[in-house]
């Protein structure tokens, strides 16, 4: 992973590149829009403050790689990333999902983040901890002599050094015991202790009673805030178990992190990486717009749920369970095939808080190809990987790629068109047969010819209505 802060444009279309075939415009712009993230914070305050960043609606029909171009970003940039279907939404005073709960998930996000990156950092220290622990009952210590206590009646310590520098006071051991536990303990590291069974307290994991509220949009917090108090009238009791060692370990180690994890560390960092790099994607902003031929009665899911979106694209503060959030600086990217309205249908003052339109285009059979081989994470690559689980190697002819990506075009005009999509239905029903039979075949070799895929998807291709029950 190339650092955030020496990413620029270029590299980032680069990135994108390896996951993304073609719409070079829509990379471009979101590119743009993440190196400018990286500008704001080289500028000093108090312009830092008022520089807002430009939020892009993405145009073009499904399956042309919208949502992949923005989850891939967030990934770049490491940043708290929620996708959410603008549908969803409905106007305050309607039963249905408030706008300002997508601020609360991203916020949930970014505490999910932030916790797992300490505990990555705190893994080491919670296995030595938990090791400790497991060896204190294995081999439990003595009670001290009386004579290697200090006058007042306390046992005597010695000063040791941690890794980093800071002090450790450890209590003084005979020689005797510190050589039978570091002889335990390079026993556990090695695994001979691992069938011998302990017996310890460990937290006992009870779920709280489940509550679901359904109410008018404002009042989702209400549902988790009594979880909470749920959470801490049942509080988590410890039970004795008796486990192995391994099993032990790694609860114990669960527990140490558990505890050496500062919350309100994580909770201040991921209030801070929300308001400053948080990235909401909204899908199918067109379902919000009001069509300009207009419609009958009352837009509840339309043009009221445009005006609640406003204020929270716009900038403005948002309460969640964890303290206050700032939505100016998260970066808003929309999405919509915008088949039956315009991006101009939305009202004006939201179209002003999208200045960036990118229009991606649909896919055609020399983009499936690309998209069948050249990514990373590709179809044919993930196919011959699963294969080889079963010892089947998996061979893909050019031509059997490239009938495959010309019967995928014709089944997206012939039906519906879902851009490459299509793709793993069809790969799908190619690769039937063998996905079945893989296990129990005797053959280590199969290739995929350009005569199979045409067998395999004849009666797909000659009868329309057969097809169209391929997604």
């Amino acid at each position: 992973m190339i650092p955030t802060q020496s990413l620029t444009p270029k590299d980032i279309v680069a990135e994108l590149d390896k996951y993304i075939v073609g719409q070079s415009d829509a990379k471009r712009s979101v590119a743009i829009a993440l190196r400018n993230r990286w500008r704001r914070h080289q500028v000093p305050s108090p312009l830092r403050e008022e520089i807002a960043p430009k939020n892009i609606i993405m145009i073009g029909p499904t399956g042309v790689g919208k949502t992949e171009i923005a989850r891939r970003l967030a990934t770049l940039a490491q940043s708290p990333f929620f996708k959410v279907e603008a549908s969803k939404f409905t106007e305050v005073g309607y039963v249905g999902r408030d706008v300002e709960s997508m601020i609360r998930d991203l916020v949930e996000i970014a505490i999910s983040m932030v916790k797992e990156e300490e505990r990555n950092l705190l893994e080491g220290l919670a296995e030595v901890n938990a090791e400790e622990r497991i060896l204190d009952i294995l081999l439990p210590p003595v009670s001290v002599p009386s004579g290697t206590s200090d006058p007042d009646g306390m046992p005597s310590f010695t000063m040791n050094q941690d890794s980093d520098g800071s002090a450790l006071i450890l209590p003084e051991k005979d020689q005797p015991e510190d050589s039978t536990r570091e002889k335990f303990r390079e026993m556990l590291r090695q695994g001979k202790l691992d069938d011998r069974e302990i017996e310890l307290d460990l937290e006992e994991s009870r779920s709280t009673p489940m509550i679901e509220i359904m109410t008018t949009s404002g009042m989702e917090d209400m549902q988790s805030n009594l979880q909470d108090a749920f959470s801490k009238i049942f509080p988590k009791k410890k039970k004795k178990r008796k486990i192995k060692v391994p099993d032990a370990l790694k609860g114990l180690t669960q527990e140490e992190m558990d505890r050496l994890i500062d919350m309100d560390k994580v909770i201040s960092e991921a209030l801070r990486r929300t308001e400053e790099s948080g990235i909401i994607f909204l899908d199918e902003i067109d379902k919000v717009a009001s069509r300009s031929s207009g419609g009958h009665g009352p837009e509840v899911s339309r043009e009221g749920v445009q005006r609640d979106l406003l204020p929270i694209v716009e900038g403005s503060t948002v309460t969640t369970k964890y303290g206050m959030v700032k939505t100016d600086h998260i970066l808003f990217i929309a999405s919509g095939a915008f088949h039956t309205c315009k991006p101009s249908d939305l009202i004006p003052e939201l179209q002003g808080r999208f200045p960036i339109r990118v229009e991606l285009n649909s896919l055609g059979k020399n983009e499936f190809v690309r998209i069948l081989t050249e990514p990373k994470n590709a179809l044919v690559k993930q196919y011959i990987a699963m294969m080889a689980t079963e010892n089947v190697e998996l061979v893909f002819e050019d031509d059997a790629i490239d009938e495959l990506a010309g019967i995928a075009v014709e089944v997206n005009e012939n039906t519906e068109e879902i851009g490459a999509r299509r793709l793993h239905t069809v790969m799908e029903r190619v690769l039937d047969e063998l996905s079945f039979d893989a296990s129990e075949r005797e053959t280590e070799r199969f290739v995929v010819t350009a005569e199979y895929v045409k067998k395999q998807l004849q009666d797909v291709v000659e009868d329309r209505d057969l097809s169209r029950f391929i997604l």
